[in-house]
């Protein structure tokens, strides 16, 4: 089975399933020299599948994730803290609601490239087989296999998640 009719069946059993958010951070121009505040606009929805997004038309590669919510004053123990909590805030101004997840920094992927042996972000050809490596370190698995386990969690989630 091509790595497109993988995809197409996931798409087919996550029909009902909810979908997430996919943002994109837009730094507004200066006016008369003043600086506004960056925004995170919505540009869709997807199922989060693990490293995979998967769209209606697309298949992306998992970048930042974060939830939406208003701009408070915090006192942070470390910079990093303070770009999550200035980037929610970022989300929730370009309209997302609040608590919402937004995925940012998301990449287009080309599952063609996959079927002609290429890789393309997490996903690969690995012997004529579609394959998605799900951490950095890890091996590649059968991308039918993981979207298999993937659909399953997102249809039918473990109590407390």
């Amino acid at each position: 089975m091509s790595t497109a009719e993988l995809l197409a069946a996931a798409r087919m059993r996550l029909a009902d399933a909810p979908r997430e958010g996919l943002g994109e951070l837009v730094e507004p121009r200066r006016i008369l020299g003043l600086s506004r505040a960056p925004r995170i606009v919505p540009r869709g929805t997807a199922w989060h599948l693990g490293v995979l997004l998967l769209t209606d038309d697309a298949v992306l590669a998992t970048g930042d994730v974060l939830r939406a919510r208003a701009e408070a004053r915090r006192g942070f123990t470390a910079e990093s803290q303070r770009r999550r909590a200035e980037l929610a805030a970022a989300a929730r101004r370009g309209g997302f609601t609040e608590g919402a997840v937004v995925h940012l920094g998301w990449r287009m992927l080309d599952p063609d490239a996959v079927d002609r042996g290429a890789a393309s972000g997490p996903l690969a050809g690995v012997d004529g087989v579609p394959s998605v490596r799900w951490s950095a370190s890890g091996g590649y698995q059968p991308l039918a296999r993981y979207l298999d386990e993937r659909v399953a969690l997102l249809l039918d989630p473990p109590s407390g998640a």
